[in-house]
């Protein structure tokens, strides 16, 4: 998985799920044990209790699981439903269980007060992530476009990025034949010099969409031009990607191997 797939929000889940699993090492309850007595039965964290370890952190730490799995198999489904709605469902009961666990109890610990901070912070990243702008920006930012490669759509060298339809140089080049009656170094007629290129390509006047590369803020699924409803790739942050066509409000773009799909949200990108 791209590590520069991840937003922000997958951040905050990763860290709350960290805590949760230090947690679960911890008292649940904050009992003062007086000496001369045997304690043993209240100083016990919830690795002692089966119904506390499931219901409550190792919930919490699967549903984060499960979201960040979604990001590396974006479109993945169980019994009809997404990887990362099943995520957002396991933080959600995690902490539900918690804050009643810590209400019932009567003396909470240390296992049970960091476990309900970290619920919390779990469960609000897995919801509040697609819906906060802040929360969906990409966790590393995307690193400029190597100035020294070459293009695969025929540029030339120290012509920049090259694409079907870019302005042609007319005139003649070292070893180019001249045209009846012309003289050396004289340069073509436009309008002659225009005939051959209408002739092969048809008549057909050149696109003006200019290929560019382009990043995206977040995670998004890359279709197939075939208009299949499942996607083909998904396209990462951080990672530089070619757009080649116009489709609609979509872009038509091409992965570094070689894959070609119809990019549908197009907002937020990041051009080169």
């Amino acid at each position: 998985m791209n590590i520069r797939s991840l937003t922000r929000g997958d951040g905050v889940v990763i860290g709350a799920a960290v805590v949760l699993f230090i947690a679960s090492f911890l008292d649940l309850s904050g009992y003062e044990c007086p000496s001369g007595v045997d304690c043993s039965g209240y100083s016990a964290n919830a690795w002692d209790s089966l119904s506390v370890l499931m219901g409550i952190y190792l919930a919490g730490i699967i549903g984060a699981a499960l979201l960040i799995v979604s990001r590396a198999m974006p479109g993945r489904k169980v019994v009809g439903f997404e990887l990362g709605q099943f995520g957002a469902a396991f933080t959600v009961y995690s902490l539900w269980t918690m804050f009643w666990t810590i209400i019932d109890a009567g003396d909470a610990g240390a296992g049970l007060i960091l476990g309900l901070l970290a619920t919390l912070a779990l469960a609000g990243g897995a919801v509040a992530t697609p819906l906060v702008p802040a929360l969906k920006a990409p966790l590393m930012g995307a690193p400029r476009p190597a100035q020294a490669v070459q293009p695969a759509y025929g540029s030339q060298p120290g012509q920049g990025y090259g694409y079907p339809g870019a302005q042609q140089q007319f005139g003649t080049q070292p070893g180019q034949q001249q045209p009846y009656g012309a003289q050396p170094g004289q340069q073509q007629p436009e309008h002659q010099a225009a005939a051959p290129q209408a002739s092969q390509g048809g008549g057909a006047p050149a696109g003006d969409f200019t290929p560019f590369w382009f990043a995206v803020p977040v995670a998004r699924p890359l279709y197939g031009e075939d208009g299949a409803p499942n996607p083909i790739a998904e396209l990462a942050p951080g990672t530089w990607y070619l757009a080649v066509e116009q489709r609609g409000p979509g872009l038509v773009a091409q992965t570094q191997d070689g894959r070609r799909g119809v990019l549908q949200d197009t907002t937020g990108i990041q051009r080169g």
